[in-house]
């Protein structure tokens, strides 16, 4: 099993994350931000990556620092998990619509990581939740899973469906990035011969 854990403690946030990349999408999630709770319950559904994660932060002053830090500990925590990144199929890329709205996400688990960031929200919250944050969480786990990830939401009006199905994209991408693939399942796929 491809298991991974990483304990992260600031000043601003403690946060414990664990996954499982040969999983069935079971969570365990608790942050303290409702609607990001929600998120990542989607990304361990749709990616299969079991997933459990706690976080205690400074929500008082705003949700910044736990969202944040949820990407960096969850990316972390894959990272880990990927290891040497041998065998797996690297490229990812799904296109999920949700009613009105339709999103995608490509990425490439290079260990070069790299975000495209195309999602105009029309509203500034979501619930408590500030819009922008999701950027930051993106962002977050790219820079920590070693993806160059793309998330883009082609059209849409409802923002609830327009980020949840940014991060049904990403989930569908993982889920078909990290997969071993039983043709080179003890090759590093890269001519490089490392990611």
């Amino acid at each position: 099993m491809r298991t991974g854990q990483i304990e992260r403690n600031t000043k601003e946030t403690r946060i414990s994350a664990s996954v499982n990349l040969d999983g069935n999408g079971s969570y365990d999630i608790a942050t303290g931000v409702g609607f990001l709770d929600h998120m990542l319950e989607q990304l361990s559904r749709h990616s299969l990556i079991d997933i459990t994660l706690r976080a205690e932060g400074d929500l008082h002053i705003d949700f910044h620092h736990t969202t944040e830090d949820s990407g960096l500990a969850l990316g972390e925590a894959v990272a880990q998990a990927l290891g040497e990144r041998r065998g797996i199929r690297r490229y990812g890329s799904a296109l999920i619509p949700m009613d009105e709205t339709l999103s995608r996400a490509a990425l490439d688990i290079s260990n070069r990581p790299y975000l495209i960031w195309k999602v105009d929200f029309t509203r500034d919250k979501l619930g408590e939740m500030d819009t922008e944050l999701f950027k930051e969480w993106f962002q977050a786990f790219a820079q920590k899973a070693g993806l160059t990830l793309h998330v883009e939401t082609l059209y849409g009006t409802n923002n609830h469906h327009m980020i949840e199905s940014c991060f049904k994209a990403l989930a569908r991408a993982l889920r078909e990035a990290i997969e071993i693939d039983p043709r080179k399942a003890e090759d590093i796929p890269s001519t490089k011969g490392s990611l």
